[in-house]
């Protein structure tokens, strides 16, 4: 199946050049050269895999569409630009750009970074029982629905969905984390208890994590 690629560039001769190269690897690039089509199409297409933007554009400012863009939907983004210097791509990779390609570059060169990036998007990202997990960014989402763990828990929440279907003891849970090595038992539990809670996980009658008396839990799927 081939990825979907959205392209913001306002050189229509550019434009057309990376959409027929980009062909050739299996990418369907869509391409715009006004900043608010293409949130448009942004908001209302869920197939974009990655963004190909330029900078100098009308009306707005690459910068600045970045921003928006990066609000609506946070998917990868590289940067391709005339504008080179080194405080552009400081200011770019602050702002979270995957990548910045000064023009003129290789297309190859393109697609190679664009294959990298989906790839290393791809092995972040877990979809398991109804959860979509990103390990990069550190979020959880159930049946589309964001839940909002803190560092600990998340970190707990992974260890348990790496190890499905196996028991954890508490002393494994807490060798996983960040929690100070002297952190009580009941600690572990009023975590494990707050994840539960999040997820609409009911302790009497669990769904997900389950408790194995004497010993720990186990995420089951």
């Amino acid at each position: 199946m081939n990825k979907s690629v959205l392209l913001i560039e306002d050189d229509l001769q550019m434009q057309e050049f990376i959409i027929e190269y980009l062909k050739d690897y299996n990418f369907d690039c869509t391409a715009f050269t006004h900043p608010k089509d293409a949130i448009q199409s942004f908001k209302n297409n869920n197939d974009y895999e990655i963004i190909i933007l330029d900078l100098m554009l009308p009306d707005m400012d690459g910068f600045d569409l970045f921003r928006k863009l990066k609000q609506i939907k946070n998917i990868p983004i590289i940067i391709s630009t005339a504008r080179g210097d080194i405080g552009n791509k400081i200011h770019g990779f602050e702002l979270g750009a995957d990548d910045y390609l000064a023009k003129p570059y290789e297309p190859r060169e393109l697609v190679l970074r664009i294959e990298h990036i989906l790839k290393k998007n791809i092995s972040n990202k877990i979809n398991i029982c109804n959860f979509e997990i990103d390990k990069e960014n550190r979020t959880v989402v159930l049946d589309g629905f964001p839940i909002d763990f803190t560092k600990i828990e998340f970190e707990i929440f992974m260890f348990l969905i790496n190890n499905l279907n196996k028991i954890s003891s508490r002393e494994q849970i807490l060798n996983a984390t960040s929690l100070d090595e002297n952190t009580k038992n009941r600690t572990i539990d009023m975590h494990i208890s707050n994840i539960r809670y999040k997820i609409g996980d009911d302790s009497k009658n669990p769904i997900f994590i389950k408790s194995v008396w004497g010993i720990g839990y186990k995420f089951v799927g």
